[in-house]
C-alpha cells in the first residue's frame, strides 16, 4: 500500500519545525539557607547547654522494719505535708513483739526484786558472821546481774515499741511524691524504697558538659535559664556544683545549676536551655573562630564552608579545621571573621548558586542567649552581653546577609 503525499509532506515540515523551535530558558533556583555571621570566640560568649528540670531534694522513703503492705495512702503527685501518714505495714508481728519484750521486762524486774531480798539476808547474816565473805559476794555479783538484764530488757522494750510505731510510713518534710514503687499486698524488705518525696522549695537544672568544658565551668558562675516550652520566659540560675569525675557511660560532667526565682510553672521533667556566659572564651584559645558542624563539607581530603557573597550567591571557601568539638568545629585557617556562611543544607549547594538568608527561628537556644545579652544583664555580667552563641549547631545567631 502507497502513502499519499500529502500525509509524508505534513511530517517532515513538523519535524523542521520542532528542530527551530528555542528551547527552554533555564531559571536560576533561589535556595532558603540558614547562615550565620563568623566571629572569633571571646570571653564574652555565652556557652549552652541542654538539661532538664530537677528537685535538688529527692528522697527515697522506706519503712525501717519488713512486713506486708496493707495500704498505701497517696499516689504520685500527691502533695504531701510533714508528718502525714503515707502507707502502713501489716502492725501484728510488730505489736506481737512488743508484747514479748514488755513480758521480758516484767520477767527481769522480778529477778532483781529476788537477787535484793536474797542480798540483803546475805549481808545480814554475813554481820553476824554466820556466812563467808565469798558467799556474800556472790549475792551481790547475783543482784548486779540481774539489775543489768533488767536494763537490757528494757532496752529491748523500747526497741520493739518504736517498731511497732514504724508501721506507718510519715513524710518527713513537706514535698510532692514524685514515684511509687509498692503496692498493698507486696511484701517489702526493711530500707526498701517504696516511694520518692522531692521538696518544692528548690529547683534546679541538670546539664551534661563535655571533657574540653568543664574545666572552664566554675561554681557560683551566673546562667540564664529558658524553657523549651516557654522561650520567651527567662530565670536567673547559678553554678551549684560541678561533679568531680566524668560519668562512666557518657564520659562527660554533671553540673546542677540552681533557679533562683523558680515558679510553678517550672515543672520537674521539663528540658532547659542553660547559658552561662565566658565559658567559650575561656575553654578556647583566644581568637579562635568556631563554626557549626553542620556548617562544613567535605570533598575528599579538603573541608570548605560555603560563604554568601554579593547578591547572596555562595562561593566554596577551603578551611582548614584544627580541632573538633561537640557543639562545632575551630577552624585554624581559611575564616578571618565577618564572613557570612550557610550552615544547614550545605551539601545541596553549587559554586554560584543564590540562597534566600533565613533568620534564626526564634528557639529556647536563641532566647536564652539573646536573655544573656541584652535583658538578662543584671544576672549575667556584662560580659555576656555578646550576640549569639557561636558555634551551636543548628543556628546562625547574627541577622542574615542582604
Amino acid at each position: 500500500m502507497r502513502a499519499r503525499p500529502g500525509a509524508a509532506a505534513f511530517a517532515i515540515a513538523a519535524s523542521l519545525l520542532a528542530g527551530c523551535a528555542r528551547p527552554p530558558e533555564k531559571t536560576d533556583t533561589v535556595r532558603p539557607a540558614r547562615v550565620m555571621t563568623v566571629r572569633a570566640a571571646t570571653g564574652e560568649d555565652v556557652m549552652i547547654f541542654a538539661g532538664d528540670v530537677r528537685p535538688r531534694y529527692e528522697i527515697d522513703l522506706s519503712f525501717r522494719i519488713g512486713g506486708k503492705l496493707l495500704e498505701r495512702k497517696v499516689d504520685t503527685g500527691t502533695l504531701v505535708r510533714k508528718g502525714q501518714p503515707l502507707a502502713r505495714l501489716d502492725p501484728q508481728d510488730a505489736r506481737l513483739s512488743a508484747a514479748a519484750a514488755a513480758a521480758q521486762v516484767a520477767v527481769a524486774d522480778a529477778d532483781v526484786a529476788y537477787a535484793k531480798a536474797e542480798l540483803e539476808r546475805s549481808r545480814q547474816l554475813l554481820e553476824q558472821k554466820f556466812i563467808s565473805r565469798a558467799a556474800y559476794d556472790n549475792k551481790l555479783s547475783a543482784h548486779q546481774v540481774a539489775v543489768a538484764r533488767r536494763d537490757s530488757a528494757r532496752a529491748q522494750s523500747a526497741v520493739s515499741g518504736n517498731q511497732a510505731g514504724y508501721t506507718t510510713l510519715v513524710a518527713d518534710t513537706a514535698g510532692v511524691i514524685t514515684a511509687v514503687s509498692a503496692e498493698a499486698g507486696q511484701v517489702v524488705a526493711a530500707g526498701q524504697s517504696v516511694m520518692k518525696l522531692a521538696r518544692t522549695e528548690e529547683r534546679e537544672v541538670v546539664i551534661s558538659v563535655a571533657e574540653s568544658q568543664a574545666a572552664a565551668l566554675r561554681v557560683g558562675a551566673p546562667a540564664m535559664i529558658r524553657l523549651w516550652s516557654q522561650p520567651q520566659k527567662t530565670y536567673t540560675g547559678r553554678v551549684r556544683e560541678v561533679a568531680p569525675a566524668a560519668d562512666a557511660l557518657t564520659r562527660t560532667y554533671l553540673a546542677r545549676v540552681s533557679v533562683l526565682d523558680a515558679d510553678d510553672a517550672l515543672r520537674w521533667g521539663m528540658t532547659a536551655n542553660v547559658g552561662v556566659a565566658g565559658m567559650r572564651g575561656a575553654a578556647l584559645p583566644g581568637g579562635a573562630i568556631v563554626v557549626p558542624l553542620t556548617a562544613l563539607n567535605q570533598q575528599g581530603q579538603q573541608a570548605h564552608v560555603w560563604v554568601v557573597g554579593p547578591g547572596n550567591a555562595v562561593q566554596r571557601q577551603p578551611v582548614q579545621v584544627g580541632q573538633y568539638l561537640d557543639g562545632g568545629a575551630v577552624i585554624a585557617a581559611g575564616l578571618a571573621g565577618g564572613e557570612t556562611i550557610v550552615v544547614a543544607g550545605v551539601h545541596k549547594l553549587s559554586a554560584g548558586d543564590v540562597v534566600r538568608p533565613l533568620p534564626e527561628p526564634v528557639t529556647a537556644a536563641a532566647a536564652t542567649n539573646a536573655a544573656a545579652a541584652g535583658a538578662g544583664r543584671d544576672a549575667v555580667p556584662p560580659a555576656a552581653g555578646a550576640a549569639a552563641m557561636a558555634g551551636e549547631a543548628s543556628a546562625a545567631a547574627a541577622p542574615p546577609a542582604r
